[in-house]
């Protein structure tokens, strides 16, 4: 699970936004813009909106970060480089970027959501240190969510239309982290409600919700409807080779538990 494509486009028009003349596109609130304060700051942040790849791009971040004390961008910076980090699956530092992230501008939504996200799929049901680490998930993914209601656009690039899609993929990825968390829990009924409010609530379809809300279905017995997500999922001709053998290796579950469970009535 990953913070989606519109989302990061939004965020990377960020900086570009404060650099290049804006054009306003609505007129509807829009955050605060944080400022250059000079040519050199700008090349600066330009150097982490052009990064070819992950590494480069938390390298670049941290170069801000330490060469622009004052920077208006800080936050920006570490935001980056959280998403990055999670690109390279590098849990340790997503959690690490996102808590500097926060530190720097306590209402950034989208370090909430990843680290909600990370914590929740590196949560093991014997852990220690369970239920603390699946609170940190709840609190993360329910601040974003309220956060999100009344977000104003990040930058006057951006359109309310392509705002308020932006928003809806937020708050999905928000909710699935409550899913995946109550999946931990072994909670399958409030994991079920989590993933298909995740569903209802995105902007853009996300095939791997739909196969987490079928393995919610399955463990709790209903099988039927397990199949008929998964069944959709599966329907997309340009769904992923691996997602589709997820979805495969799922609907097989579902359709073997709702044998067994035939032969023993």
């Amino acid at each position: 699970m990953r913070i989606r494509a519109l989302s990061v486009n939004i965020l990377l028009a960020l900086a570009i936004a404060v650099i290049l003349p804006a054009q306003e596109t609505s007129t509807s609130p829009v955050a605060p813009q944080p400022r250059p304060k000079s040519q050199k700051e700008i090349e600066a942040i330009m150097a982490i909106v052009n990064a070819q790849d992950p590494d480069s791009r938390i390298k670049a971040a941290e170069e801000l970060v330490r060469n622009f004390a004052d920077t208006e961008f800080k936050a920006f910076a570490l935001q980056m480089a959280t998403i990055s980090a999670q690109q390279k699956n590098d849990n340790e530092n997503v959690l690490i970027y996102g808590e500097r992230t926060l530190e720097a501008d306590p209402s950034n939504y989208t370090a909430m959501i990843i680290m909600a996200q990370t914590l929740a799929q590196t949560t093991r049901e014997f852990d220690l240190d369970r239920e603390e680490k699946l609170k940190r998930v709840e609190g993360y993914a329910n601040k974003a969510i309220q956060l999100l209601e009344k977000a104003p656009r990040p930058n006057p690039n951006i359109t309310d239309q392509q705002w308020e899609e932006a928003k809806k993929d937020f708050r999905s990825q928000a909710f699935e982290a409550l899913g995946i968390a109550e999946m931990v829990r072994k909670n399958y009924d409030k994991a079920i409600a989590h993933f298909k409010t995740a569903i209802d609530v995105a902007g853009t379809p996300n095939a791997p919700t739909k196969i987490r809300l079928g393995a919610a279905l399955n463990l709790s017995g209903k099988h039927d409807e397990a199949i008929a997500v998964l069944d959709e999922v599966m329907a997309d001709a340009q769904l992923h080779p691996q997602l589709r053998s997820f979805a495969q290796a799922e609907r097989l579950r579902a359709v073997q538990a709702k044998e067994a469970k035939s032969k023993q009535q």
